[in-house]
C-alpha cells in the first residue's frame, strides 16, 4: 500500500516537473496593443483626391486644420454632391454665366472665386425670393439702387447679368475696403456689413473660421468652397465629369 502510494506521488511529481518545464519552454510574447489610429479624417479631406488637386480654399485663404472646420466642410460637400442635387444645373449655369462674370471680376480686382457666389445665392432657384432679392446676385431692391441698378416701373436690372455683375463687383469692393479680408467680405455679402461688424466686435474676433455666426452665414464660405469643388471637379462628387466648366485660357493664370 505504501509502495503504491509512493508510485502515485512519484507520477504526480514527474508530471508537475514536466508541466513546469513546458511552461518555461514556451516563449510568451506580450501582445502589443495596436495604437489607436490617428484621426485621418481631415487629412483624407484635404487630399480627398490627389489626382484631382481639389483646392479647398477661398480667395487664397486655406481652411484651418481642425475638427470643427472639417465637419462643416464635409457637410457642405455632401450637400452639394450629385446624390443630393440630382441635377447638372449648377454646371450648366456656370457654363452660361462665368464667361460674362470672370472678366468683370478681373477688371475690378476681385478674386475669381467670387464667381461661385451667384451659384450659392441662386444656383437652384429662379425669380425673386420671399424677401425680395432677385437676380443671380440676389440683390435687394435698395442695395441694387445704391449700386446703380434700376428697379421699379417695369424695369429690373437685377436680372441683367452684365449690369448686375458690375453692381455686385462695386458692392464687393466696398465690403473689402471695410473688412480688408476676402473671406469676411463674402460673409458680409451674405449677412450684411453692419451685422458682421457687430459680431466681430462682440466676439473680438477677425477670423471667419473662428467666429460664431448665424447658421446661414456660418456655412456660407464653406458652401462657396464646396461649390468651387463640384464645378471644378464634378466627377469627384458624382457628376458627369465631362460637364466641368473649363475657363478660357486667358483667365487660367488668374485663378
Amino acid at each position: 500500500m505504501i509502495k503504491k502510494h509512493f508510485i502515485t506521488c512519484s507520477v504526480i511529481l514527474v508530471m508537475a516537473v514536466i508541466l513546469k518545464l513546458n511552461i518555461y519552454g514556451v516563449a510568451f510574447v506580450k501582445t502589443a496593443t495596436a495604437p489607436a489610429p490617428k484621426s485621418t479624417r481631415f487629412i483624407s479631406y484635404v487630399n480627398y483626391d490627389a489626382d484631382a488637386k481639389t483646392d479647398y480654399s477661398f480667395a487664397n485663404e486655406t481652411l484651418p486644420a481642425n475638427t470643427k472646420v472639417y465637419r462643416k466642410m464635409q457637410y457642405s460637400l455632401t450637400k452639394h454632391n450629385y446624390r443630393n442635387i440630382q441635377s447638372h444645373i449648377l454646371q450648366i449655369k456656370a457654363g452660361k454665366i462665368f464667361p460674362v462674370i470672370e472678366p468683370i471680376l478681373l477688371a475690378y480686382g476681385i478674386p475669381l472665386d467670387f464667381k461661385y457666389l451667384p451659384l450659392v445665392e441662386s444656383g437652384l432657384k429662379e425669380g425673386t425670393s420671399a424677401k425680395g432679392a432677385a437676380g443671380i446676385w440676389q440683390f435687394m431692391p435698395g442695395t441694387a439702387r445704391t449700386y446703380g441698378l434700376k428697379v421699379g416701373h417695369g424695369v429690373d436690372e437685377r436680372l441683367n447679368l452684365r449690369k448686375a455683375t458690375i453692381a455686385a463687383c462695386r458692392y464687393i469692393r466696398d465690403l473689402h475696403n471695410e473688412f480688408k479680408n476676402w473671406t469676411l467680405t463674402a460673409a458680409a455679402y451674405n449677412n450684411g456689413s453692419i451685422k458682421l461688424a457687430k459680431a466681430m466686435r462682440s466676439q473680438s474676433e477677425g477670423n471667419y473660421f473662428r467666429m460664431k455666426l448665424n447658421r446661414e452665414t456660418g456655412n456660407y464660405v464653406y458652401n462657396l468652397i464646396a461649390m468651387k469643388a463640384v464645378i471644378d471637379h464634378p466627377g469627384q462628387y458624382g457628376y458627369n465629369k465631362y460637364i466641368a466648366y473649363v475657363p478660357p485660357k486667358d483667365f487660367i493664370a488668374y485663378n
